[in-house]
């Protein structure tokens, strides 16, 4: 066995620590860069950016909007901090919770591009279009980042 290839002992435990991969490094940095992301959203909900999330709570959900960018906001900063802090059992959990609040957001999406609502920069129909197809990626993200999607793919394997 090469030096480089034998586990890396924890000076302190003397328990040996498996070395990541490129491919897992770049996944877990993308897991905090989703977390970072959704902390500053929420962070945005709750303070400078709420009215502008207000604008795109759609008109047919029987809820006032402010609670909605409020509880929206606190669940951003729940899981912000969850795909920041939990630990490795359960991230796939935390992906899968997260890719379905992205899906659970998407309606307020869709309705800021048919009514043609101004908002975060987006103050034409092609650029509300363009962030449409965004929300797949952000809910792809949650799934590969967490190592939620490789989980399901390895129990549905069995």
């Amino acid at each position: 066995m090469d030096k480089l290839d034998r586990p890396l002992k924890n000076s302190r435990s003397r328990t040996p620590v498996r070395r990541r991969s490129a491919g897992e490094v770049v996944r877990h940095l993308g897991r905090w860069a989703l977390g970072a992301a959704l902390l500053g959203a929420g962070t945005g909900h709750l303070t400078t950016m709420r009215e502008e999330f207000q604008a795109q709570v759609p008109t047919w959900v029987p809820l006032d909007p402010d609670f909605v960018v409020v509880a929206s906001g606190v669940v951003e900063l729940g899981l912000g901090a969850a795909l920041i802090l939990a630990p490795a059992r359960y991230r796939p959990a935390v992906g899968g919770v997260t890719a379905a609040f992205f899906v659970a957001i998407f309606p307020g999406n869709i309705s800021q591009y048919v009514t043609g609502t101004d908002a975060f920069g987006l103050d034409s129909d092609r650029a509300r279009l363009v962030r449409l197809f965004f929300q797949p990626i952000l809910v792809a993200w949650a799934l590969w980042s967490t190592g939620a999607w490789r989980a399901w793919r390895n129990r549905n394997n069995r």
